[in-house]
Parts: structure tokens; C-alpha cells; sequence
């Protein structure tokens, strides 16, 4: 178990769309991790990231990267390679989560509800509906809802903005079955699921970019509002979600339950966050401060749990 002389690197920024969310998430943990005792440097990751941290030689690094190269097992097998013991889920969960047609087969594997999808060229979904509207077509491999678009019933034809030349997130989408009702989010922490949030976003109905992160975006009801059967049914997925996936440390799964009075009672899984936000609107520290943990205590326990071979 480190010391608290232990010299902590928090990795935060790199080059994804989620460049701004990662700077305000590894700012706060940098923050708490010197208030925890620790010695920090904070590195803005680059391209040259291998000879910083070989410069830094840090005893543990904390991942607080977001989106491609940061949460997809890259950095990950970077930091294998060098054996700088490091935070949350390794190489292969990393990867897995990320991907989240793969994601899906490997949890739907395990018993966990997933909504009905297929993998499809962009420009293929651009050009004809792939299933009856409404559906969801989202990048294989984005966070925080970038490039989400929905496709409503009254929708005459397929999303068109997803062949524009300037397209960034990739030529393959899942399109994937639009499940009504309400959005919960569980998070896992080492073998235990933390209680559940409900999220409202503040204006619309989709829980885009801004209701995550802008202050007054979203309506976070912690406890939510469930039936004990459904709120231990959503804790159990999350944990098999968690582990069938291989994750390590502090991971989020967002789910869709369609309970309203035309409801059809359908409960899906629809991705596992490995490396989730933290930032002072996120939803992890919510969670772990409704169980009575401060956040200087949640990133010093997320040290603590950093390791090699994850």
C-alpha cells in the first residue's frame, strides 16, 4: 500500500474531444491528492507522454484521462510497459468498455440487459434507416454523449450530419434501439456498488454534453426513486457489468428504465464508464459522499488501489 510520501502523477488533458472535461477532472484530484498529503505533479499529456513521465518517474499514476487513448487501453499499455503502477481498469477492460458494440456482446454475455443494436458505416446510416425510428446512432468509441444524435418516430429521414466531411469521431456507429423512461447511473467501487443517481437534465431530454457537465445541466436524485427489487436489480448489473468486463477500481454504468405508466418495465445497461468524470459536478464523488466518503478520501482510496497487471 503506497505512503503518503508516495509522488503521484494525475495525467489529465491529452488531445480527445473530452480534452476540457479531463483538465477539470485532473485539476480537482491533483488538487485533493496535495490536500491528502501526497506529492503531485500534473502532467498534460501529450504526444511525448513516455519521456515525461520517464522525466517525472512517478510511483503511481493517476489516469484522470478521458475518451480515446486516455480511457481505451492505451494508456494503459503504455504505463504496463514503463511499470508505473496506475488507476482504474487495465489494458483489456479498457478496451473492451470503450468499444461499445463489444461491451455490449460481453455484458449481454453475462446476464446484463442491453438495448438492440448493429454496427453500421456512417454513411451507411446516413443513407437509410436501419431500423424503425426511434433509434439512437452513437460513435463505437466516444464519451460523454459526443456524436449521440437521435432519431425520433416522426422523423422522415436518417440522420443526415453524420456524413459531413468534418465528422470526427469515427466512420463506424452503432445504431441502436431508442429506450424510453428514466436514466440511472450506478457506480462500483472495488467489488461494491454505491447507491444509485437518477438524472434529469435540466432542459430537453437527453442527457447531452452540457446537461454532464455545465453547472445546473442536470437534476442528480441520489437516492433515486425506485422499488428495493429494481434499486438492488440495478446494483446487481452494475457490478456484473463491472466484473464481466474486468474493470479494476471506480467505474460508472448508465442504464435506461422505461417504467412510466405507458411504460414497458424494460431495465438495460447502456455502457460502462471506466474512467469517470470528477469534476465538482460529477457523479462518482456524489455518489461516494452520500456513503459518507469526501472526495480527498475517494482519490486517496483510488492510490491506494493502483497497480500493475490490471
Amino acid at each position: 500500500m503506497p505512503e503518503r510520501s508516495t509522488h503521484v502523477a494525475v495525467l489529465m488533458g491529452g488531445w480527445s474531444a473530452e480534452r476540457p472535461v479531463s483538465l477539470a477532472s485532473g485539476k480537482a484530484c491533483a488538487d485533493a491528492l496535495e490536500g491528502e498529503g501526497y506529492r503531485v505533479t500534473r502532467v498534460d499529456v501529450g504526444r511525448d507522454v513516455a519521456a515525461e513521465l520517464a522525466r517525472v518517474a512517478p510511483d503511481v499514476a493517476f489516469n484522470a484521462l478521458h475518451g480515446p487513448n486516455g480511457e481505451d487501453g492505451r494508456i494503459q499499455g503504455l504505463l504496463e510497459y514503463l511499470r508505473i503502477p496506475y488507476t482504474h481498469s487495465g489494458v483489456l477492460a479498457s478496451a473492451l468498455a470503450m468499444d461499445k458494440d463489444k461491451a455490449k456482446t460481453v455484458m449481454a454475455a453475462a446476464g446484463v440487459p442491453v438495448a438492440t443494436g448493429r454496427i453500421a458505416s456512417r454513411f451507411e446510416a446516413a443513407e437509410r434507416h436501419l431500423m424503425e425510428p426511434p433509434y439512437v446512432v452513437k460513435p463505437v468509441r466516444e464519451g460523454s454523449s459526443f456524436g449521440v444524435v437521435i432519431v425520433r418516430e416522426d422523423r422522415t429521414h436518417p440522420p443526415q450530419e453524420i456524413a459531413r466531411e468534418d465528422w470526427p469521431y469515427g466512420d463506424t456507429v452503432l445504431v441502436e434501439k431508442f429506450v424510453p423512461g428514466r436514466e440511472l447511473t450506478c457506480g462500483v467501487m472495488g467489488d461494491k456498488p454505491l447507491d444509485i443517481i437518477e438524472i434529469r437534465p435540466a432542459t430537453g431530454v437527453f442527457y447531452d454534453y452540457d446537461a454532464k457537465y455545465a453547472k445546473g445541466g442536470s437534476i442528480h436524485i441520489l437516492p433515486a426513486d425506485l422499488k428495493p427489487k429494481i434499486y438492488q436489480r440495478v446494483q446487481e448489473l452494475a457490478l456484473t457489468a463491472h466484473q464481466a468486463l474486468g474493470c479494476r477500481g471506480v467505474t460508472r454504468t448508465d442504464f435506461r428504465y422505461d417504467d412510466g405508466p405507458d411504460g414497458s418495465g424494460q431495465l438495460v445497461a447502456l455502457e460502462v464508464n471506466t474512467q469517470p468524470g470528477m469534476t465538482e459536478t460529477s457523479l462518482v464523488p456524489e455518489m461516494a459522499a452520500h456513503v459518507g466518503l469526501g472526495f480527498g478520501e475517494l482519490v486517496r482510496w483510488m492510490v491506494e488501489d493502483a497497480s500493475l497487471d490490471r
